[in-house]
Order: structure tokens, then sequence, then C-alpha cells
């Protein structure tokens, strides 16, 4: 394990390690570009695959060191918390299932994780992992990347200055077409395990993408989800989880009001590639997102004309300043959103080696976004099996 005061002496890029992301992987690829955008990381080791052939073979093609090319993510943990210059964190990118076990042996042997979402495959896991990592005090983020968009940013400063009012109606979306088809019969890699309850848990477009619509809906608006009344469908025959989800939400009531909501997930709605949007209502106006035009958030007072904020333009305050890196008119897209959260994660980890408290002003997800995330999931599958029966989450 690296000792405290290796760690308070060390100033360069924060060494990085990864598990999962090699050959034939999509996010890990993503996750290693949007750690390197701001120069904050260094991927110095790696167990990037199952397989321990292939794992090596990707490392080889990333330009990794050999002795810190793992085949397994139990080796790499023992070892690299053994080295004087051992990884600091590591970035869990792998199917579902197997985030609860490296993510508890990393942060057991003292090095901060960087998972993917969801948290987990279950929510006992779930919950057993935020214990492990409370009991670490090491950092756990959860890459929710979409929070990092500028525009996400100024429409939660909006309604956090009360600029909607009292928020009475939340709507999010989320629709993809990719398997529309059973491409997973095909052996297609990622379809395979997102559609297999094993690798993905009890979800299937609720927990891959759902979760995504859910967490933006309360990271902007800062409501507490109390109740769902969600149904699930799987249109493709044969398959085992859902395809598509219409899921109604009550939150928890502030001030006077009670929000209501509604979150539609799809991946067989033909003609869509990432449709992710949000809009957000209240009693002095509203606000409308759209992942696909992401430099742009629409705001409408109430009685007035609609207004275009855009990122790096009139009308953006300070909250999208912040994570804007180039001037307006030059568009800033999911790279660099995802680069936020690895950002703001980097400055927490730094504060971290000389022991001080991270930062004012860093909103990258963490393990309760990862458990609300989870409860969602299973408050959805449950009310679906009651026949869209209302539960409390």
């Amino acid at each position: 394990m690296v000792s405290a005061s290796k760690a308070e002496t060390h100033t360069g890029p924060i060494r990085l390690g990864m598990v999962g992301g090699g050959q034939g992987a999509f996010i890990g690829a993503v996750h290693r570009m949007a750690a390197r955008l701001d120069g904050n990381y260094s991927l110095v080791a790696g167990a990037l695959s199952s397989d321990p052939e292939r794992a090596r073979a990707s490392g080889a093609e990333l330009g990794l060191d050999p002795e810190r090319s793992y085949g397994s993510w139990q080796e790499m943990a023992e070892r690299e918390a053994a080295r004087p210059d051992g990884i600091e964190a590591v970035s869990i990118v792998t199917p579902n299932h197997m985030h609860f076990p490296p993510a508890k042996a990393f942060l057991e042997a003292g090095i901060h994780v960087i998972c993917d979402k969801p948290l987990t495959s279950t929510l006992d896991d779930a919950q057993a992992l935020a214990a492990v990592a409370k009991a670490s005090g090491k950092l756990f983020v959860l890459t929710h990347n979409y929070t990092g968009y500028p525009m996400i940013r100024q429409a939660r400063q909006m309604v956090a200055d009360g600029t909607l009012g009292d928020i009475m109606v939340v709507q999010a979306e989320y629709p993809q077409d990719w398997l529309t088809e059973p491409i997973e019969e095909t052996g297609q890699k990622q379809a395979s395990w997102r559609t297999d309850p094993a690798r993905s848990g009890v979800g299937g477009a609720v927990g891959d993408i759902g979760t995504h619509a859910f967490n933006l809906a309360s990271f902007v608006t800062g409501l507490t989800l109390e109740s769902l009344s969600a149904d699930l469908d799987s249109f493709v025959p044969g398959r085992r989880l859902d395809d598509n989800a219409q899921v109604m939400l009550r939150f928890a009531k502030r001030g006077e009001r009670r929000a209501k909501g509604a979150i539609w997930v799809s991946q067989v709605a033909a003609g869509n590639e990432n449709g992710l949007k949000l809009r957000v209502y209240g009693t002095k106006g509203g606000i409308e997102w759209v992942q696909a035009d992401p430099n742009y958030l629409w705001f409408t007072p109430l009685g007035e004309p609609k207004r275009l904020i855009t990122r790096g333009g009139a009308g953006a305050g300070l909250a999208a300043a912040a994570v804007t890196r180039i001037p307006g008119g030059h568009p800033e897209g999911y790279l660099e959103a995802f680069a936020t959260i690895y950002t703001e994660a980097a400055a927490a980890i730094r504060a971290a080696r000389t022991g001080k408290s991270a930062p004012d002003g860093l909103l990258f997800p963490g393990i309760e976004d990862g458990l609300a995330g989870m409860r969602f999931i299973e408050a959805c599958v449950r009310s679906s099996s009651k026949n869209a029966g209302w539960v409390d989450v």
C-alpha cells in the first residue's frame, strides 16, 4: 500500500488503473479519453479483460508496462497496493455484475474507485458496497456523465435559485432503437450482457438508460423520489429483460407542493439514437434540455417568450462557466461532459493526497447517487410485477 508520506509528496498526474475496457469494449475507451482530456491522470496499470491473454494484449495496445498489465483484477489490486508508485485510483468499466467485487477489493486496498453506472447489479450488493466505501475512507465516484454538461449545471443552478419557482412537473426521456431486433442472439457483445439478467441485473433498459434519466432529473431538481408506478415491457420475443419502461413519479413534498414526474426509456424506439431529454416546470417558468444539442438550454418565464441560453453566451451563469472549457460557439459535448466528472474527481483525489477536504463546489456523483439508482431499478421491477402498482422507493 502507498504510504502516507509518499502520497503527500506526489504532485504529478494521478496514477490510474483500469478494470475492463479492453479489446471490443465501448465504454473503456470513453473513460480513457475523459481521464486524459484535462491532463489530470496517467493510465499506468490495467486488468483490461476477464480473459488473461486478451487483457495483456489490450494492455500492449495501450502501451502499458507489461509488468503492470495484469491477467486479473485480483492480482492488480494486490500488487498495485504493494508498490510505492502504485495506482491511486481505478476505473471500473465492466458489465454490471462485475462492479461490486473489484470495487470492494480496491477500496479495501486503499485505492479510490471511479465506477461506471449503475452501481452494482443488485441492491444488496449496492448497500454492501456503500458500507465498504464508508469504512475505507476512500473516494467513490460514479460516472453519471450527463451531470457534467455545462447547461445541466446551469439548469440545476436555476432551480436552486428559485428562477422556476416551486417545481411541479419533471419529465425525462431516453429513447434508443439499437435493440429493436434481437441482436443479442448474434453474439453482439454490448447487447449480450445488457440483456442477460446474470450480468446486467434485474433491469434492462430501466437499468441501462433509465438510471441516467432518473439521475439527471434528481440532479437538476434536487427532489427526492418517494414512490413510483412502472410499466416495463420486453417487446422483443424471448428477451429476458425490459427494453421499454414507462414510469410515473411522485416526489417528496417540498413546501406546500408535491412535484410529479414521468420517465420514458426505450431501446426499441425506431429512429432514436440517444434521445436523452429533460423538461422541468415550476410556478414561475420552465426549462428544456436535449442531449443531442447540449450547448443550448431553453427557458420560458411564465407569460413571456421562450429564451435561449447558450453555453458560454449571455444568460449562462457561474455554474455553467465553471465546467466550460472553450468559448461559446465552439460546441462541447459528450466527452467533455464525461471529462468533467473525472476532473472534479481529480480535485478531490489531489486534496486527499495531503489529507485535506475536497474543494467546495464539486458535484460529481457518488455512492449515494448509486444507491438511489439501484433503489429506482428495484422499485420499477417491483411495481411492474404488480401490474404497475404504486410502490414506495
